[in-house]
């Protein structure tokens, strides 16, 4: 009997979509030397084009080759976000096949560990809204080709995010991800990859936004 991995070996594909900026990225790979990536910037556009460069990106291959599909599910712009978890979430179902939600600052590290072979730990911020700072922090292993979580993401004041870098035990590199996010799709990509390789097979239904603000509760005063 053929397992899921074999199949995937042999002729599937995998495809990623980043829509967390005005930028719309796609990926596709069957990490076997076969891959692309392409990035638009569509600004306003982007939620009534997405399914269009979906269509035409995905040839010469079809849905049927697809074996999952990983989404950037934040934390970024809350339209596109949606509309990327959303668009991830209906192909899955309507394919039967697992969606990977990865997060938007796992993939900003990811490209920035995949320039070393050396253990390090990596910083990542972003602005959120309201001057506040949306951080997270990973220590990359070259050895076993993970990243693993120290901080999970999560939106803290400037100052509570300096206070925490302070206090970190280790050494770590700093990254500030504010523009051209979309190119990290192909990062969006191999991190599933990875999980499908542990044998994961997450449901299209687990595949959930992570805004980390909400546009208007966040505004009303507490």
């Amino acid at each position: 009997m053929i397992t899921e991995l074999e199949d995937f070996a042999i002729n599937k594909y995998a495809l990623a979509l980043h829509t967390t900026t005005p930028e719309l990225g796609l990926a596709i790979s069957n990490f076997a030397g076969e891959n692309r990536s392409k990035i638009w910037n569509l600004g306003r556009d982007l939620s009534s084009l997405v399914h269009q460069y979906l269509i035409e990106f995905i040839k010469p291959q079809t849905w049927a080759d697809l074996s999952f599909i990983a989404v950037a599910k934040g934390p970024g712009g809350f339209t596109g976000t949606r509309i990327g978890v959303v668009t991830a979430r209906t192909l899955g179902q309507q394919l039967d096949i697992p969606v990977f939600a990865i997060s938007t600052l796992a993939a900003v590290a990811w490209s920035e560990a995949g320039k070393s072979q050396n253990p390090k730990t990596i910083a990542v911020e972003m602005p959120a809204q309201r001057g506040q700072i949306f951080a997270a922090i990973y220590q990359f292993e070259p050895d076993v080709s993970k990243l693993r979580v120290c901080l999970s993401d999560r939106v803290l004041t400037p100052e509570a995010w300096q206070e925490t870098l302070a206090n970190w035990n280790t050494n770590y590199q700093l990254i500030q991800a504010q523009s051209g996010l979309a190119a990290t799709v192909t990062s969006i990509l191999e991190l599933a990859n990875l999980d499908w390789q542990e044998g994961k097979f997450p449901n299209w239904s687990e595949a959930l936004p992570y805004y980390g603000q909400h546009p208007v509760q966040d505004a009303q005063p507490s």
